[in-house]
């Protein structure tokens, strides 16, 4: 006796289902789909990621309170039970495809040695570095110190959606070391540039210091329960080619290269703020799966970029805080723009704190209907 006909369709869709995860590279046993992930993976999908840099922030009154909680800002980063909570928040509110960890790039010089502080008003203050102050960090220190961030990896993983991707992240060696060096952040870089080109040697122990430490940083989120993590090189403009090439594309490919070697096929987005005509370069040397661009790239990158790289951004988030028809258009055209290759839908930079919510509430209504 044959089987009943229900049974036999049963078993015709589970087997359909079974190739497709074969063929889209999923487990056969786990059906979920990230949007995300699969769009950092190079997959095409029926749904526009989106996420938004910076969703978790000050425009949210929910993250303020939180703050105001936690007395201050690193104080914020290091306990996890509120970094939690701030990751959330955003996905509470909002239809996104990703949770990305709340914390800070300049938790890596912190767990160093090197002392950081935030003040209101005047953002992230260190004291800045010389050839002996780098002699002193202490690298080895810097797991044990950085161990609640990981652990608020771990609790973000067990709670949210399972089709959510979970983002880590760090700031990029040149990023960081700009910090370290000038000892806060400013629009020329000068103090970092200067140092490098006087003093060459002692600012390539700073950034193979700041290779080694984020590199087993961000394997250890990504065993915590990251799916992809994100190099944050936020100042890679006002660098020429030769100085670009060796404080920005040569670091980024060592961390690449190095998560790569601890774990196989890592997915990783890079981030090149400013980046420029460089960008083709970075994107064909580093190896990342996705290539970040801010809003000040045209989208006609879109024809000198590597065939099937993914590419994430890149709305100016000026035109979020306007709102209206202008931000419709120009989303439409981006999105648009990039239909050709694997796209994440993000702004070109940070979400600033006067953005008014009912506009990233129109603008993720928008892009769902495309």
């Amino acid at each position: 006796m044959g089987k009943p006909e229900f049974l036999q369709n049963t078993a015709m869709i589970i087997q359909m289902k079974s190739l497709d995860s074969l063929v889209e590279g999923r487990p056969i046993d786990n059906p979920v789909v990230k949007p995300l992930l699969e769009a950092v993976l190079g997959r095409r999908t029926q749904r526009l990621p989106i996420w938004i840099m910076r969703q978790a922030g000050r425009y949210l009154p929910e993250y303020r309170e939180t703050r105001t909680r936690a007395g201050n800002f690193l104080e914020l980063c290091y306990t996890p039970e509120l970094a939690t909570e701030v990751t959330l928040q955003p996905l509470r509110r909002f239809d996104l495809d990703a949770a990305i960890l709340f914390s800070d790039i300049l938790v890596v010089p912190d767990a160093l040695g090197q002392a950081v502080r935030f003040e209101t008003g005047e953002g992230p203050m260190l004291a800045p570095l010389d050839q002996s102050g780098i002699d002193a960090l202490e690298p080895a220190r810097a797991e044990a110190h950085l161990a609640p961030v990981i652990e608020t990896v771990r609790r973000i993983r067990a709670v949210i959606r399972p089709e959510t991707t979970l983002i880590g992240f760090c700031g990029s060696p040149w990023t960081v070391a700009t910090y370290m060096i000038g000892g806060r952040g400013s629009s020329d870089q000068a103090a970092a540039r200067l140092f490098s080109l006087r003093h060459p040697a002692a600012f390539q122990r700073l950034i193979d210091v700041l290779v080694e430490t984020s590199i087993g940083y961000l394997v250890r989120q990504l065993d915590a329960g990251a799916d992809v993590v994100q190099l944050f090189e936020s100042w890679a403009l006002n660098l020429d080619e030769l100085a670009f090439r060796q404080w920005v594309i040569a670091p980024n490919r060592r961390i690449v290269a190095g998560i790569r070697a601890m774990r196989p096929n890592a997915p990783i987005i890079g981030f090149p703020r400013g980046a420029a005509g460089m960008l083709p370069v970075y994107a064909a040397e580093t190896g990342v799966n996705v290539l970040g661009l801010d809003y000040g790239v045209p989208l006609a990158i879109d024809d000198v970029l590597p065939e099937g790289l993914g590419v994430q951004g890149n709305l100016d988030p000026l035109r979020l805080v306007a709102g209206g028809g202008q931000m419709l258009d120009r989303a439409r055209d981006i999105v648009a723009g990039f239909s050709g290759r694997p796209h994440i839908f993000n702004l070109g930079h940070g979400i600033v704190p006067d953005t008014p919510i009912a506009h990233l509430e129109a603008l993720i209504a928008h892009l769902r209907g495309l």
